[in-house]
């Protein structure tokens, strides 16, 4: 059907109004709603964040392990809308520690880790790690990895923590020595997932 000016409002396409192969605004009588449709860009237009979701974790969590644990709350799933979606990982942690010990930290998807250093003799794989120093204090630690996960199933990441010794803590400064602690902080994940 043809029409003289404007195409009427309410009217759906139809095949004669895309001969030439393109849909431009002008031939669009409404908003276009694409929610059930996965869209795909053109090769080398990715970028665009498509969603975000955060954990923000405010009470404490202590450890003596020597192998890596999951530091409670500090976890968040997320669930791409394509395959090609990478997903842009931000962690920061606040350590509380006491003197002559180290924290490691690694960063997992699922039961995997990820973004750990190259294996090295009997030293510990970790994305990041955190020196007590010679006095007791609170550190922050970042971590920040792009991933590619290759999947539209719900995907959690999570931090986990070991020690080499005394007792590490999570959002407080460990005991001083004088029986107070000196504060309290808070930890978070957050998940950017980027077009791909």
């Amino acid at each position: 059907m043809s029409y003289i000016g404007a195409k009427p409002t309410n009217v759906p396409l139809t095949a004669n109004d895309i001969t030439d192969g393109s849909i431009s605004v002008a031939k669009l009588t409404s908003t276009l709603d694409l929610s059930s449709n996965t869209v795909t860009l053109p090769s080398g237009v990715g970028g665009k964040v498509l969603q975000v979701l955060s954990t923000t974790k405010t009470d404490t969590f202590t450890t003596t392990s020597t192998s890596f644990t999951d530091i409670t709350g500090l976890s968040q799933s997320i669930t791409p809308s394509s395959t090609s979606s990478k997903i842009l990982i931000i962690g920061s942690l606040q350590v509380g520690s006491r003197t002559d010990s180290q924290c490691m930290f690694q960063l997992l998807r699922g039961s995997t880790s990820i973004n750990i250093g190259d294996a090295s003799g009997s030293r510990t794989r970790a994305t990041a790690e955190q020196d007590a120093g010679t006095h007791d204090g609170a550190n922050s630690v970042a971590t920040t990895f792009l991933d590619s996960p290759n999947t539209t199933s719900a995907t959690t990441y999570k931090i986990q923590m070991r020690v080499t010794g005394n007792t590490h803590c999570i959002n407080r400064t460990r005991n001083d020595g004088d029986g107070d602690y000196e504060g309290r902080t808070t930890s978070s994940i957050t998940l950017y997932e980027i077009a791909g």
